[in-house]
């Protein structure tokens, strides 16, 4: 678990996750891309404080975009305008243990 970013508005978080996974079969030897990659990306928005796990191709998106905007040196604004496009979509209440 890695905290990646924390704002007044906005807080993501990327968890790997270890898997043993079975030895993987020659084609994918041969194409390690298509391999499956476990983990994802934990969104809070604080404000409405509610959260969504992204994984998979959506996470894959997230991280993309992300490094596209960290290119053109954006500001706090410009991240959390990024971020909050996807923590619309969280419905989850944070809740404290």
């Amino acid at each position: 678990m890695h905290m990646l970013y924390n704002s007044a508005s906005f807080s993501v978080v990327k968890f790997d996750v270890q898997v043993t996974e079975p030895v993987p079969g020659e084609f994918l030897q041969a194409n390690p891309e298509l391999q499956l990659h476990r983990g994802g990306y934990e969104i809070v928005d604080k404000y409405s404080r509610k959260e969504i796990f992204i994984e998979g191709a959506l996470a894959q998106q997230f991280q993309d975009g992300v490094e596209a905007l960290i290119e053109q040196d954006p500001s706090e604004e410009d991240l959390d305008d990024f971020i909050e496009a996807y923590a619309r979509m969280g419905n989850q209440p944070v809740v404290m243990h």
